[in-house]
């Protein structure tokens, strides 16, 4: 009788346990989707490490388009931090979708008012973007590496036969036969053979373990595709129509997945059910088989796991954006066919209390003033308007209207100390793609930002290069924001470029900047005056004066006595 009690305690001890767990676990999904009401809007702070950063490029890398925002400009306009700011997604799907969509700007302005269908349908409707989000933390990551690195790596498994396995299994019932026949003969084949068969299971076991992580994601694609069933909703009928079409053609995929990926198996939770089939696993290959052909699912319908995240990726990185604009102040691009930008209280989303400015132009733009008085950050800021409008149709300003444009910089380049080059063949290299492109007619306008026009070279040589090569980018099918030092340019290009200039004020021994872009070109010069504030030795400055004012009135330069 004190056995009975004993077991009965301990089963009820048991099940206590796995109560609690069950409603803590139940408590934390109901606290997490609370927060999904509470912080919407609020800015992500996700912790990147560099492996799990450098991954998320991976669906761009492996879905090339014909123009992108190539590395140099990505870079330049710190891309990278956009991407962060953006990124509220839930799962690697949407991540790298985000990225994509970042990477590569939309030139029909037909997917884009879908996007903007999209983006706004789940800023209406708390409810059904909250249970979406939800389904999509399900999904969630993998890992260190992207998806497709996981399916990359399927290759190197090679062509699988289970034919080995299939004759294992024969000979543990022909052993047995043998058994009726025979008991002591019988015996030793039947233990050769579980002992040949254990061994070659943890061989070929330990080959494949790396890339269950793959199968585990694709289940959880497939898992998502029938969560969400549930939530269709009339603007996404397309992409559940073909959701439900891959998800079904990766029925065999899923048909018995539980002997290779059993939860309790995969957290290796000690289940004794699991302990059990581990035994039959090891005789009898269960898993290994099932495994080869999974293996030949996902290779035969590798582009409808393609297909899957592309769709869950996209309506989770749309869904971000929603997110973006509850947090920041917006307005949805206008597309012309006319070549032109025009935009109102522009910002820059990554400055904390940014100065907005308007800027309307047909061609191309050419701006003076003097360090740190605004120039590089507005030529950011419009960079950024203009990808941002082909890519998540959000931009941070008031208004903007614009052409469609390919987009390109040459702003923020340094010394390639690796490839050998001066930071002037760097700067030439970064110019040439820009004039190469502009040169293509066939295509759509090119918007570029150039800061400081060659600045690697001398002062004679950079003015007559540099005067040409913006020549050369205001034809008819560019627009070319360029800022620049040299106020020669602006005599030398006022018939083909619109001068606006930053100007700053010196007063009381400080140095104030209000960031406003001005018409017309820059008429101080302060830069000498600042060596001044800066507590520079007053005959140094009186020397610097003079020959800049003898310079200014005879165009010559005195030498030193």
């Amino acid at each position: 009788m004190e056995y009975l009690i004993f077991a009965v305690a301990i089963i009820l001890f048991i099940a206590l346990l796995m109560l609690k767990g069950y409603i803590d676990y139940k408590r934390s999904e109901k606290h997490f989707v609370k927060r999904l009401y509470d912080e919407y809007g609020t800015l992500p702070q996700k912790e990147y490490k560099p492996e799990q950063f450098a991954s998320i490029s991976h669906y761009f890398q492996n879905h090339p388009e014909k123009f992108i925002v190539d590395d140099i400009t990505w870079n330049d306009l710190n891309m990278d931090e956009m991407f962060k700011m953006l990124n509220s997604t839930y799962s690697a799907a949407g991540e790298e979708y985000l990225y994509y969509m970042l990477r590569t700007p939309c030139m029909q302005q037909e997917e884009l008012l879908k996007r903007e269908e999209i983006i706004s349908w789940f800023q209406e409707n708390q409810d059904e973007r909250v249970a979406y989000q939800f389904i999509f933390s399900k999904l969630g990551s993998c890992g260190k590496f992207s998806i497709y690195d996981y399916l990359g790596f399927l290759d190197n498994l090679g062509t699988r036969s289970n034919l080995g396995h299939y004759l294992s299994i024969l000979g543990i019932f022909v052993s047995i036969v043998i058994l009726f026949v025979n008991i002591p003969i019988g015996l030793v084949v039947l233990v050769t053979i579980l002992i040949y068969n254990n061994l070659s299971y943890f061989k070929i076991k330990s080959e494949i373990e790396p890339y269950i992580t793959s199968f585990a994601y694709v289940f959880r694609l497939l898992d998502t595709a029938e969560r969400l069933k549930k939530h269709q909703v009339t603007l996404l009928e397309d992409e559940f129509k073909e959701l439900i079409h891959c998800s079904n053609s990766m029925n065999s995929f899923k048909a018995g997945s539980y002997l290779v990926m059993s939860g309790a198996r995969m957290s290796g939770s000690g289940n004794p059910l699991e302990m059990f089939l581990d035994f039959i696993r090891m005789g009898f290959h269960i898993d290994l088989i099932k495994f080869n052909q999974m293996l030949s699912q996902v290779r035969k319908h590798i582009n409808e796991i393609d297909r899957m995240i592309t769709i869950l990726g996209r309506i989770d990185a749309l869904i971000a954006v929603g997110a973006y604009r509850a947090a920041k102040p917006y307005c949805v691009p206008e597309f012309t066919d006319k070549l032109e930008i025009t935009a109102k209280q522009i910002y820059h989303p990554l400055i904390d209390n940014p100065v907005k400015n308007d800027i309307a132009t047909d061609c191309c733009v050419l701006i003076t003033g003097s360090n740190a008085s605004g120039k590089s950050t507005f030529l950011k800021t419009a960079a950024l308007n203009a990808i941002l409008a082909q890519t998540i149709h959000t931009c941070p300003a008031k208004y903007y209207r614009a052409s469609m444009f390919r987009i390109y910089s040459s702003m923020s380049l340094r010394d390639d100390v690796q490839g050998g080059d001066s930071y002037y063949m760097v700067e030439i290299k970064s110019l040439k793609r820009i004039l190469a492109a502009a040169s293509n007619t066939e295509t759509q306008p090119v918007l570029c930002f150039v800061d400081e026009v060659l600045r690697g070279t001398n002062t004679v040589e950079r003015i007559a290069a540099s005067t040409e090569i913006l020549r050369s980018l205001s034809g008819g099918n560019c627009i070319c924001f360029a800022a620049t030092h040299d106020i020669e340019l602006t005599h030398l290009l006022e018939n083909i470029y619109h001068n606006y200039h930053f100007a700053e004020e010196i007063a009381e021994d400080d140095i104030f900047f209000s960031y406003k872009i001005m018409n017309g070109r820059a008429t101080t010069r302060n830069a000498i005056r600042l060596l001044g504030i800066m507590g520079y030795d007053q005959k140094i400055i009186k020397e610097a004066e003079q020959m800049a004012d003898h310079f200014m009135k005879t165009g010559k330069w005195h030498g030193l006595d």
